[in-house]
């Protein structure tokens, strides 16, 4: 082989081998692309959710069930590349159609959760409220009914069973979604400190009411009106019967007594119903609110309209508004026309 040829078989094995290194950098490079930077998160799921003590093979398999991503080996490959499988960390993560990899496994791998907005209010029992709350945060409506109940637990907040819900004010919170039910009742304990503020307490001790039989009594009014306006006429009532050793005779207390909530016409069947809850049987406050008090029905109670009112009655043009009284008489007038009004619509229970 002369000279020459032997510099163009050089050149032709140096052509080769660089072409050979750059198939294999470009290939590499591709995967290197591919599982880190491309594409690979679908539009099929809002969010995933993560439960407190998942592992990574439960992590794979619910991305597989919720179709999270197009490619879930190209996921693996870079989760253990960034040692995630040791590093998972519960919660509710969003997720951005497109998202590649490794801005995935950055979120997640850095505990970077997106806030649930928890919203409450118009819940009457216990029940519905843990309910509710299982379907917006991991915890499950069982745990909380279980602290609900718990003497204990009550006390250490500074209640008792029956009038433990009042410590729950409805409101907007913000909480991770992978909250304990512990925490869930210790940041509402803190909420309602919060709302207790000095303003509010010297209030209620001007009304020789409690916080929490402030709560309970705002059940009341808040069962009893329709409107916002009305509250504070109707929370000036009773306290009027409250100052005067007369049974407050409330109708929402009877049909919680009852546990049926379809009755639109309180029948003196229902008003002898043995319970705690039913004002037409005792005196005072009842044990703990029939309905989670709102804001607006609370301080109604701590903001009282004052007026010499011991006597009301739903108005007969089914308005939502009540038509007050000062004497016996005067009242049953007015009840006999709503009485009346029912029967013109054939509301019998």
């Amino acid at each position: 082989m002369t000279v020459k040829n032997k510099k163009i078989t050089n050149r032709l094995s140096v052509g080769l081998i660089l072409i050979l290194f750059l198939a294999i950098a470009i290939t590499f490079g591709y995967k290197w692309y591919k599982n880190y930077w491309a594409p690979n998160v679908t539009d099929q799921a809002e969010y995933l959710f993560i439960p407190t003590g998942s592992s990574f093979e439960e992590l794979m398999q619910n991305i597989q069930n919720n179709s999270i991503l197009v490619d879930t080996a190209s996921f693996r490959w870079v989760a253990n590349k960034k040692d995630y499988p040791e590093n998972i960390k519960a919660g509710k993560y969003a997720l951005v159609a497109k998202m590649n990899n490794s801005d995935l496994i950055q979120k997640l791998r850095g505990g970077l959760q997106e806030p649930v907005k928890l919203r409450f209010q118009n819940i009457r029992l216990k029940g519905e409220f843990a309910k509710f709350v299982s379907t917006q945060l991991e915890t499950d409506s069982i745990s909380i009914m279980k602290l609900m109940n718990d003497d204990s637990v009550a006390h250490q907040y500074g209640f008792d069973t029956e009038n433990f819900f009042t410590m729950f004010i409805p409101n907007t919170y913000e909480f991770w979604w992978n909250t304990s039910t512990e925490k869930f009742f210790d940041r509402m304990n803190l909420e309602y400190t919060k709302f207790w503020t000095a303003e509010r307490l010297n209030k209620a001790k001007a009304i020789d009411l409690s916080p929490t039989e402030v709560s309970i009594l705002a059940s009341i009014v808040k069962g009893e009106a329709m409107h916002n306006d009305e509250m504070p006429k109707i929370a000036g009532l009773y306290l009027n019967r409250l100052n005067r050793g007369i049974l407050l005779q409330a109708d929402p207390t009877v049909i919680f007594s009852a546990q049926d909530f379809t009755i639109r016409r309180v029948l003196n069947k229902h008003l002898i119903i043995p319970s705690p809850y039913n004002t037409y049987l005792n005196k005072g406050l009842p044990p703990g609110p029939i309905t989670m008090p709102s804001i607006a029905s609370i301080d109604a109670v701590l903001n009282p309209k004052s007026h010499n009112y011991i006597y009301m009655c739903a108005n007969d043009d089914f308005s939502g508004y009540h038509n007050f009284a000062v004497t016996i008489t005067e009242h049953l007038v007015n009840a006999r026309k709503f009485q009346q009004a029912l029967n013109d619509r054939n509301i019998k229970k």
